[in-house]
């Protein structure tokens, strides 16, 4: 199976390329992080990504979703809730290790990952509470995550979301 991830800093511009890769055909799998945080926010929790469980939560969430599709573009992967973990000071979990350890040994994603780079800006959600300084040193812990794991980076600079949709779908079978 062909499963890339697409991942990269908070506001990096990837919800709209997967939005545009999905018009032009692909398969894509959303981010778990951001339907965690807001079904957490709708149960009363304002800030989930405090509680240590947060991280375990959005693990589970990726493990379904990756077991119900096939060929596709993953925005975001286990690597990179082993990045917000890092970043949010929390130790990795047994759940989490785990999940490495099988996308490792089974080769679940492909061995090149699009690292979309920052825009130069972040826009605040209510999933997104985080300063363009502190997202560009989240940008520096997933590239370093990625590194640590042995991924390849292939890097999609800003621009044109045409231009950087093009990119992604010159190095997939999924044209």
């Amino acid at each position: 199976m062909a499963r890339y991830i697409l991942t990269g800093a908070p506001g990096a511009g990837k919800t709209a390329l997967l939005r545009l890769l999905e018009r032009r055909g692909c398969a894509v799998v959303e981010e778990a992080a951001t339907d965690v945080i807001a079904l957490e926010q709708a149960l009363g929790r304002p800030e989930p990504w405090t509680d240590p469980g947060f991280i375990d939560r959005i693990v589970a969430l990726q493990v379904q979703r990756q077991r119900l599709v096939g060929d596709g573009v993953f925005d975001r992967s286990p690597i990179c809730t082993w990045a917000l973990g890092e970043f949010l000071g929390f130790p990795p979990s047994p759940a989490l290790r785990a999940e490495i350890e099988r996308i490792e040994a089974e080769q679940i994603y492909e061995a090149q990952v699009f690292f979309i780079q920052n825009l130069g800006f972040v826009t605040p959600t209510a999933a997104r509470r985080i300063s363009y300084p502190d997202a560009l040193r989240f940008e520096a812990v997933h590239l370093e995550a990625y590194r640590r794991f042995g991924y390849e980076l292939m890097m999609i600079p800003p621009g044109d979301l045409a231009a950087r949709a093009d990119q992604v779908l010159a190095n997939t079978p999924f044209q």
